[in-house]
């Protein structure tokens, strides 16, 4: 089907045993947009068509969320990252250029230490690398309290129901009320990412996500491991001032790149980065994707 106000041609796309709902525009090297919790494609609404002018991009909404496939499992890093190496086999590419943000970037960077022959560069928004996250939220009590909500979901049944009575202030909190730009969300952009989550089986799905992460299986499996070095040019933008991630947790991330690689800072922005200064990062990311240079860390 194709949008006739946008051009944007939307798909589902057959991977890992299941079908991902995606957006694309464009034609050429390929770019993968991965969104964050608790959104879907539409967080990516700036990008599509400024990045369509140069690529073909493709922007799944991720396994569970919106109208993708919403299995009872399947949301450990492992089989999230294998859902888009399929998403990148099946669209007929050997490798793609992929961007996350929050969620999104969690994925993407587990992707570039699991499967990084399916990486031509790895762009990541507000996303801390998920082993020093892990490591901040057992020893740095700021980010214990920034994420004091993550471990509330912990809970079986109890976060769904709650979630579901306040929704609607929920959603206006998270992104009208926690941007720094208050601009960037619309009454009718919450009501999108309202509509979005109301749909059967995604709030769980959302959820999943997270349980997964923190899940006794996934501590006892990953800590005191150290991931394989990231090997392709990595770029990092990160909005100063956000709310849910201390900014710790931007600093020393490149120890885990061996590759040219940048962190760039942008002030008075928050955790939307890409909502909230799209011309700045659809600038940043053109010219990262398109080939920029860059120097082993700058800031």
């Amino acid at each position: 089907m194709i949008s006739p106000r946008t051009g944007w041609q939307h798909h589902f796309i057959a991977t890992n045993n299941i079908r991902l709902h995606c957006v694309t525009q464009g034609e050429g090297e390929l770019v993968i947009l991965l969104h964050g919790f608790p959104e879907f494609w539409y967080s990516w609404r700036h990008q599509i068509p400024a990045l369509a002018r140069h690529f073909k991009v493709v922007v799944p909404d991720l396994r569970g969320y919106n109208d993708s496939d919403k299995p009872e499992g399947g949301y450990d890093l492992d089989t999230l990252s294998a859902d888009i190496r399929g998403l990148i086999e099946s669209l007929g590419y050997r490798r793609a250029h992929v961007v996350g943000h929050d969620w999104g970037g969690t994925i993407a960077w587990h992707l570039a230490h699991r499967f990084p022959d399916f990486l031509d560069r790895l762009a990541i928004l507000n996303a801390p690398h998920p082993q020093q996250f892990m490591q901040e939220m057992v020893s740095n009590f700021d980010q214990l309290r920034r994420s004091w909500h993550l471990l509330a979901f912990q809970i079986p049944g109890l976060p769904e129901w709650l979630i579901r009575q306040n929704l609607g202030s929920i959603i206006k909190n998270l992104f009208q009320e926690q941007a720094v730009r208050k601009g960037a969300f619309t009454t009718k952009d919450t009501e999108i990412y309202r509509a979005a989550l109301e749909k059967p089986g995604a709030l769980t799905a959302a959820l999943n996500h997270y349980r997964q992460l923190l899940s006794p299986q996934a501590w006892l499996g990953n800590w005191g491991q150290s991931p394989n070095s990231i090997t392709v040019p990595t770029l990092v933008l990160w909005g100063e001032e956000d709310v849910f991630f201390s900014r710790n947790l931007s600093q020393g991330i490149e120890r885990f790149v061996k590759a040219p690689f940048k962190l760039k800072l942008l002030r008075q922005c928050g955790h939307w980065i890409q909502q909230e200064v799209p011309q700045t990062v659809n600038r940043e990311l053109i010219d990262f994707l398109r080939g920029e240079r860059l120097r082993p860390q700058m800031s």
